[in-house]
């Protein structure tokens, strides 16, 4: 039988590297206010602020109806002609 004459390494080295391999995870994606929603702005637009009528969810975020967001003129516009904006 063969003896293996390793030592094992201490505990606070593995810690150690646990802490260095572990992977840091953002926050879940939080709704921005001021930030543009959707597609980026294209040269020379302004954003455009559109109240929601429906449930939205747009990059891995969800509005709920009622909410206001933030978003380039030509999305706002998709937005309107899809129903999920509210006509107020």
């Amino acid at each position: 039988m063969a003896t293996n004459t390793t030592t094992k390494k201490v505990a606070a080295d593995t810690s150690e590297s646990a802490a260095t391999t572990t992977e840091v995870r953002p926050e879940p994606a939080t709704r921005r206010a001021s930030a543009v929603v959707g597609p980026p702005l294209g040269e020379g637009q302004e954003p455009v602020t559109v109240t929601l009528s429906h449930h939205l969810r747009i990059d891995s975020t969800d509005y709920t109806p009622g909410d206001k967001i933030t978003v380039s003129p030509d999305y706002a516009r998709r937005l309107r002609g899809q129903g999920f904006t509210a006509r107020t």
